[in-house]
């Protein structure tokens, strides 16, 4: 059965086209297209969307090209319906409606998050794993039951990406800044202490946020690994002790975050700690990929009936543990 995935969330345009046989999946194509804001700058929603309607033909031709397909070799078409950035929502929905209905191919709207999950046990053989999304739009750790993701603890006002990118942004790095901000830490182990704020099992950035741009001022690099230091800590407590609570005995990571060594490092510890197996997503897949979508996809259509044009939509605030899961 194959598949075409369509991923338009925020800065990236993707589409991939992904084979799935009785018990497994193959990713044939992943092709993307990542919008670049000037440096200082967040993603504005109308530049990422003009850039994602630029390059979506181009995007969509080479993924199929390169999975040795055409459209007509496709048995459905998934697209990101949320959450995510309302301008950049449509145009993947807008892509997706328009191969569905020209070629009569079932259509899925899939949720984002969602997506990053099953991706992440696809790729890492995770089976019944508790999961850290940690993302531009996520901070989460999750268990599934019952058909539905439960959420045992998560941020309270911004996410763990958007602490990274704001921070970033505030002394000159273009979004994503993640990987710029490890660099820069890499460089020093001078820590400075700041604001640690875990309340129950959820965590708040937005004041460790502010303590760290004033420090930013005399030090870069130590701003740097300070404020990993402690959003990851955080982090990895709330980890811990949701692995204590659930008994889980597979912690798998998956999110753009999921790229930082740092990261991986405290959450291993917490794993060896509770003799759990540490699963993370390879970095390839880490990101927005039209991957995640298109595999998701794949899978609803096992007892799913597609959806008809009109039932087909966008929610830019969509919860994944709003959505029942019967596949």
């Amino acid at each position: 059965m194959l598949g075409l995935g369509i991923e338009s969330t925020a800065h990236t345009f993707s589409c991939a086209v992904l084979e799935k046989t009785r018990k497994t999946g193959k990713i044939l194509s992943d092709v993307r297209k990542i919008y670049r804001p000037s440096e200082g700058e967040g993603i504005h929603p109308r530049e990422a969307s003009r850039h994602h309607i630029e390059h979506s033909s181009a995007v969509l031709s080479e993924s199929l090209s390169e999975a040795g397909v055409t459209i007509r070799d496709l048995d459905i078409v998934s697209y990101a319906a949320g959450p995510g950035l309302g301008p950049c929502l449509r145009v993947g929905a807008v892509v997706a409606r328009a191969i569905s209905s020209y070629y009569s191919i079932p259509i899925y709207p899939v949720n984002h998050a969602i997506g990053h999950i099953e991706l992440g046990k696809l790729l890492t053989g995770a089976q019944n794993p508790l999961v850290l999304l940690v993302s531009g739009g996520h901070t989460m750790i999750l268990a599934f039951l019952n058909k539905q993701w439960r959420v045992f603890g998560e941020t309270l006002d911004i996410t763990l990406g958007q602490l990274l990118d704001q921070f970033g942004r505030s002394i000159g790095f273009a979004s994503p800044c993640g990987k710029n901000i490890e660099e820069l830490a890499n460089t020093t182990t001078n820590y400075v202490t700041l604001p640690y704020s875990v309340k129950g099992n959820d965590v708040s950035f937005s004041g460790l946020l502010s303590a760290t741009k004033s420090i930013a001022s005399t030090n870069k690099p130590d701003a740097c690994f300070s404020l990993q230091e402690t959003a990851f800590a955080m982090i990895s407590e709330a980890v811990e002790r949701a692995l204590s609570f659930t008994r889980k005995k597979e912690l798998m990571v998956v999110g753009g975050v999921a790229a930082n060594k740092r990261l991986s490092q405290m959450l291993q510890d917490v794993c060896k700690r509770h003799k759990a197996k540490f699963f993370i997503v390879p970095l390839k897949y880490a990101g927005d990929c039209g991957s995640q979508i298109c595999w998701t996809g794949l899978l609803e259509s096992q007892t799913k009936k597609s959806a008809s044009l009109e039932q087909t939509f966008v929610t830019q605030s969509w919860r994944l543990d709003s959505v029942v899961i019967d596949y």
